[in-house]
């Protein structure tokens, strides 16, 4: 199913690139493409009972379909109060818009609720932010421990490598998409960390 009729079928308007305010720190808005989300939304690791936290949530399609296809709750954050906006009434058109909840917020202020388990990037920001929002999501941890997954799409060098210092957090698994799009691009995966509940 393309890109439109997931967005007719959702009740939703998410295409399109934005860059107009992005910067060296915030990159543009660009949806993840509706195949990777349902390969996500099929490895089962998204379920109802779990909350997602999306950062860098654009027009809100991650949290909107995975609410939409895995019954979960799920939670995106902007910065950008014009696209915010359109989260928002998106939220408000969209068929699962009822799970999900949008806010206006930096991502390395916003403190991670203790019901998240599930939490969604795709390259929103710099390593630099990263390193600050992975500082938010252990003080949520060490607060309530808990089994968190973490996932991200099309990762760069950047991240991986800033991901791999984080000693908390173990790697443990890959969902391959290379075969979805021309090219048999090295970043076309998801790469998924775990924290690991109390022992």
């Amino acid at each position: 199913m393309n890109e439109e009729k997931w967005d007719r079928l959702l009740q939703i308007k998410t295409m399109g690139r934005d860059d107009s305010h992005a910067d060296q720190y915030r990159y543009p808005y660009e949806p993840t493409p509706y195949p990777v989300l349902e390969r996500l939304a099929n490895t089962g690791y998204i379920r109802k009972g779990d909350t997602l936290l999306d950062y860098g949530c654009g027009k809100g399609r991650v949290d909107l379909f995975l609410a939409y296809q895995t019954r979960c709750s799920s939670i995106g954050i902007e910065y950008d109060e014009r696209i915010w906006e359109k989260a928002v009434a998106n939220q408000r058109s969209g068929v699962s818009g009822r799970r999900v909840a949008f806010e206006l917020a930096n991502a390395e202020n916003y403190a991670v609720p203790e019901t998240v388990n599930r939490i969604y990037f795709f390259n929103p920001f710099s390593p630099e932010i990263l390193q600050k929002v992975i500082r938010r999501i252990l003080e949520s941890y060490y607060t309530a421990p808990r089994e968190i997954q973490l996932f991200f799409y099309y990762p760069s060098e950047e991240y991986i490598s800033c991901l791999m210092t984080v000693d908390e957090f173990l790697f443990s698994d890959e969902i391959d998409c290379r075969d979805l799009f021309p090219g048999n691009e090295d970043r076309e995966r998801i790469l998924i960390f775990e924290l690991q509940g109390e022992e």
